[in-house]
């Protein structure tokens, strides 16, 4: 092999970073696993409902109908006669987006006060640390049901909630990373050559810091979701609007006669929790150097 095809064989096997923590996240089975999962839910929240064309909220059948003796209702109906197998797949939509949208909104105010606190340091990172550690020290349920219900028990209210009770982690992660990335040698160039303080903190260091952040992020949407699901069990979500949790809450005097009303919107859960924990592990396989190297 003569040295030019010796060096286009080298600069072919050269990879991105992103390409390099894809191929690592696919070669991990428990993610790739967690990422089929995950698609298959969201392909039934987006298709379900028009392969089964069935309102979750109508009666359809005889109430406590149960799975496999009515093949209308395949998986049984509950106290009031509705279809189980529509209010699984309708009630999927509102929980899923109900946990994406509290993800963002906790990653958004973490990064937000994390970069200010880490970046500048000084009396601007005491004060928001403390103003961090007053959130991290009250009870994350209780003020969300507080929240909730002080205004009106909606997607967007229960949303809200669990993002403004669940930010301290993210911002304190952030924080970290930007003190990491703040004493390195290429933010210190961008100083030198004038650029300025917004610039350097969202265009320098937070490219940098994204890795563990969104590892973060994909974790703290399993923990929006399970925070939906109680809220909504404990009757702090929109009656109009089916989900998983409001499934659950709603059949829950009924466990003993309709054991299925509650045990398959909880499989539904676990499966989606657990889809996103092994996405949230792949990704930090994937974006972990030290795993690269080996």
């Amino acid at each position: 092999m003569s040295g030019m095809e010796a060096e286009t064989a080298i600069q072919i096997r050269v990879e991105s970073p992103a390409g390099e923590a894809w191929r690592m996240f696919i070669r991990n089975r428990s993610a790739a696993l967690g990422l089929i999962l995950l698609l298959g839910v969201i392909a039934m929240t987006f298709l379900g409902p028009t392969l089964y064309p069935v309102d979750p909220f109508e009666i359809v059948w005889a109430p406590f109908t149960p799975p496999g003796d009515q093949a209308t209702v395949p998986l049984g109906t509950d106290y009031l006669g509705r279809d189980v197998l529509a209010g699984i797949i309708n009630g999927g939509g509102a929980t899923l987006a109900v946990g994406a949208s509290a993800a963002l909104l906790t990653v958004f105010i973490g990064i937000t006060i994390g970069a200010f606190a880490g970046f500048h340091g000084g009396v601007v990172d005491e004060v928001l640390m403390r103003v961090t550690e007053f959130f991290q020290v009250l009870p994350p349920l209780l003020f969300a049901m507080v929240l909730v219900a002080l205004f009106s028990p909606t997607l967007t209210t229960v949303a809200i909630a669990i993002g403004v009770v669940s930010w301290p982690q993210t911002a304190r992660l952030t924080r970290a990373e930007f003190l990491k990335i703040k004493q390195l040698e290429y933010v210190t160039a961008a100083r030198s050559i004038g650029a300025r303080n917004g610039r350097i903190m969202w265009w320098v260091i937070l490219p940098n810091a994204l890795p563990p952040l969104i590892v973060s992020a994909t974790l703290i949407i399993g923990v929006a979701i399970l925070f939906e699901a109680g809220l909504s069990f404990l009757g702090l979500s929109d009656p109009n609007v089916m989900s998983w949790g409001y499934m659950i809450g709603s059949s829950r005097q009924y466990i003993i006669d309709s054991w299925w009303s509650v045990t398959f919107p909880g499989i539904a859960i676990f499966i989606t929790v657990l889809s996103v924990s092994l996405i949230g592990d792949g990704l930090n396989d994937a974006f972990n150097p030290k795993l690269r190297e080996r």
